[in-house]
């Protein structure tokens, strides 16, 4: 094999693909390039200037395949559907036993799972890693998710260390487990994501529209809020957005930008598996629903006029009070990620690290923030019932904080200003610390109607009740 054999190969050279190929490259690995339009070749080899010389251009499937030391690594930034099935029907009668394929994109993890057996039973490895960062983090260091066998993770590890992110010179990449392990962390990952852009954008809804507080405003507090324990990419993006000026109008440029959110499918992904696994994932959940109705415009319009919210009164919470409910929200919302993690752990024989989880998130990705750096270590030391609320740390943190959520939540109540995913996490923690709910009133409806039995709290067994008879 020629010394000019390339250490790894990237099909799909868009954004991310190439951006990862040139962050490969200025790590000194030569990186095979191809992609289904086989003319973007060319002009990104020159594009990338001195770091072109590390690239193998190839302009078909034998050639790129050919062009990668054994055993052979190739990175897929495709789309994992169809698109990408197709592409391992068309290399897999290239390769060789040993090789690993990964996919690096957005991926259902049962999808991922179903492909790391079929490989695997051609004698190869399957990986699916989860990439986050954006083009950005994807060019000079992402944070990566990353699950498959053992052997395929040897063969990964010192390119995926090489061009990871860093927090405090720790690699923010992990061989979190087997199969679909890597691609479930990223769904949690961003299903998180929903989660914290949604308060970040109640907080914001909450000063424009009962505070009467302009974007540029709200922007500024952001921009402080950023030096203290809210520190977070999330809000140092939500500041800069704030305060930036369209030049055409003049106006901030969010005040021209429609109230309409797209999602690709993660978010409602991680509510899916959340309520398969009979799991609470309520912030997630009414983020996803609050994106689902910002599509609805129309509708919205019309019901403004017709929609009563009643009598509204009420007072905008301080400063201090916004901070301190968002921060609460911020640490529910990782919560319900990281049980959501724990059951997906034990259904699917992961053994996850959660902590090791967290310190990955710590920088290169979209949720990277300093409270990670506090869910990491109590997380190391272990959190009673796989409940993060309950490690002794939190727990206080929290405490210390929820009135400020409760003021917050409240004012939005009495001033008509819908927050879905705030409320939601204030509804969840109070489920989570009331010893006896309201189940046995359930519990007694679903025997009555269907004789379902119910547990006694005096003694063992299953029951019926005697229930009146109703015409």
């Amino acid at each position: 094999m020629s010394d000019s054999a390339a250490d790894i190969g990237i099909y799909g050279l868009g954004t991310m693909g190439s951006a990862l190929a040139l962050n490969l490259a200025e790590n000194g690995f030569r990186v095979a390039v191809t992609n289904r339009e086989v003319d973007w070749i060319v002009p990104f080899i020159e594009r990338a200037g001195v770091l072109g010389a590390q690239l193998v251009p190839a302009h078909d499937l034998a050639a790129f395949v050919a062009a990668l030391k054994p055993p052979r690594v190739i990175l897929f930034m495709i789309p994992s559907g169809a698109p990408l099935d197709a592409m391992i029907d068309a290399v897999l009668p290239f390769l060789s036993g040993g090789d690993t394929l990964v996919d690096g994109g957005n991926a259902d993890f049962h999808d991922t799972r179903r492909r790391a057996v079929r490989i695997e039973r051609a004698g190869k490895h399957f990986v699916g890693m989860g990439v986050s960062g954006g083009a950005e983090g994807a060019r000079h260091g992402p944070s990566m998710m990353v699950g498959g066998s053992v052997q395929s993770w040897q063969q990964l590890q010192p390119m995926a260390q090489a061009v990871a992110a860093r927090f405090k010179d720790d690699p923010c990449v992990a061989h979190l487990g087997p199969d679909g392990a890597g691609h479930f962390v990223k769904t949690v990952h961003n299903g998180i994501e929903y989660a914290d852009m949604q308060m970040i954008a109640e907080i914001y809804g909450l000063l424009r529209d009962a505070g009467g507080w302009d974007a540029a405003r709200i922007g500024a507090l952001f921009e402080q809020w950023q030096t203290g324990p809210l520190g977070s990419y999330l809000i140092e993006v939500s500041a800069a957005v704030l305060q930036a000026t369209d030049p055409e109008t003049g106006k901030p440029v969010v005040d021209v930008i429609m109230d309409r959110a797209g999602q690709k499918g993660t978010g409602r992904w991680t509510v899916i598996e959340a309520l398969k696994m009979g799991q609470s994932a309520s912030t997630i959940e009414a983020a996803v629903g609050a994106r689902s109705w910002s599509s609805e415009k129309s509708a919205r319009v019309a019901a403004q006029a017709v929609l009563d919210a009643g009598a509204l009164e009420g007072e905008l919470p301080s400063d201090s009070d916004l901070a301190q409910a968002l921060l609460a929200s911020r640490i529910l919302a990782h919560a319900q990620g990281f049980r959501l993690l724990v059951a997906a752990s034990d259904e699917f024989g992961w053994s996850l690290d959660l902590a090791r989880i967290s310190e990955i998130w710590r920088a290169g990705c979209i949720i990277r923030s300093v409270l990670l750096d506090d869910l990491a270590a109590a997380l190391r030391a272990g959190v009673p019932h796989g409940q993060l609320i309950l490690a002794p740390d939190i727990a206080a943190q929290l405490s210390a904080l929820m009135p400020a959520l409760r003021r917050t939540v409240a004012a939005g109540v009495q001033v008509g200003v819908a927050l879905p995913a705030l409320s939601a996490g204030l509804a969840w923690y109070d489920s989570a610390r009331r010893a006896r709910g309201t189940a046995n009133l359930l519990q007694a409806q679903r025997d009555f109607f269907g004789a379902h039995g119910f547990a006694r709290t005096d003694r063992d067994g299953s029951f019926h009740g005697d229930w009146p008879t109703r015409g």
